[in-house]
């Protein structure tokens, strides 16, 4: 039996001009979820995101928080039905640099004598694989900038072709049935006019009663929002990772998307109505997380919207919905 984590993006940048981007807190979020993996010794054997920027960049911030390098992968060689290689790759990383840090350390407490040979520890690599190493502590939210969400750093020398495949193309696998719907285009079939960004209390609340009206419509296949599509087709993309999951991971797994697609993998897996979906969509804050016990045959609920990385009075203005 494995787990499957599904994790919300950060907190995106509602009400700017792009929210396709991690906020400052959002990055703080996703590198203390990171963190808080760590911490607890969990690796990970596969890990999917969708293609949008602020999941991208939330698997970035985990990763920073986890101690390993992210390589932004190319969205032009994602796949709908990938291979179950390309799905491990990330697994492979998160452990070898796990098995590092604990080298580090087990050196740390036992150093070796001026002058004598570095004993190789039982279990253990002498050095990282080439191309893999920690990512900068300190690295300031702001850093993370451009299409695909990479942090700004210094150039770096060129590896060798085998290197940048295997943490670029296979650090994780990109899943388009795990993006969010477009919550504008939602608005819109029963809002035509243009809204002002919300800036009270009240725009907020209005905001989010035409998107509750909207989302009900569009699930039960009244309206068909622009450039989206169909709410069968769309359940249809989330249900895809799930049994790309059940049928060819085991161990951990890491998946990364949004409100709407991980409500409606817990829906589909309970059996729930449409309009508690969409209530479970409403709810979910940012960075949760939400576990999955699967087997080749079936997914069952574990936890769902769980902030346990947050559990402490110093993080209590880090809980956001947006």
């Amino acid at each position: 039996m494995g787990t499957l984590y599904l994790v919300r993006h950060g907190q995106a940048s509602f009400g700017a001009d792009d929210y396709d981007v991690l906020s400052a807190m959002g990055h703080q979020q996703s590198v203390r979820l990171g963190e808080y993996f760590q911490q607890r010794g969990l690796t990970f054997d596969a890990a999917l995101t969708g293609t949008l920027n602020r999941q991208i960049q939330t698997l970035a911030g985990i990763c920073q928080g986890m101690g390993v390098e992210f390589a932004a992968p190319d969205r032009a060689e994602h796949r709908e039905e990938p291979p179950q290689a390309s799905s491990a790759a990330l697994g492979g990383i998160l452990r070898q640099a796990q098995d590092e840090r604990t080298s580090v350390s087990e050196r740390e407490a036992h150093p070796t004598p001026a002058g004598a040979a570095e004993p190789a520890l039982p279990g253990r690599r002498r050095s990282a694989p080439e191309g893999l190493e920690p990512a900068a502590p300190s690295l300031p939210a702001q850093a993370w900038t451009g299409d695909r969400g990479e942090a700004s750093r210094e150039p770096r020398p060129a590896r060798p072709r085998a290197v940048r495949e295997a943490t670029s193309v296979g650090a994780h696998l990109l899943w388009p049935g795990l993006n969010e719907y477009d919550s504008h285009a939602v608005i819109e079939t029963i809002h035509p006019h243009k809204l002002d960004k919300p800036t009270s209390p009240e725009m907020y609340r209005s905001h989010f009663r035409l998107l509750r009206d909207g989302l009900t419509q569009w699930m039960a296949g009244v309206v068909s929002p622009r450039g989206m599509p169909s709410y069968t087709d769309f359940v249809a993309g989330v249900t895809s990772a799930l049994d790309h999951v059940r049928k060819n991971c085991e161990g951990n797994v890491l998946l990364v998307s949004s409100g709407g697609p991980i409500a409606t993998a817990v829906g589909h897996v309970l059996g729930t109505s449409p309009e508690t979906t969409i209530e479970l969509n409403l709810r979910i804050r940012n960075c949760s997380v939400t576990e999955f016990a699967f087997t080749p045959k079936r997914h069952m609920l574990v936890t769902y919207n769980t902030l346990p990385h947050l559990d402490g009075p110093e993080f209590a203005d880090w809980v956001t919905y947006a």
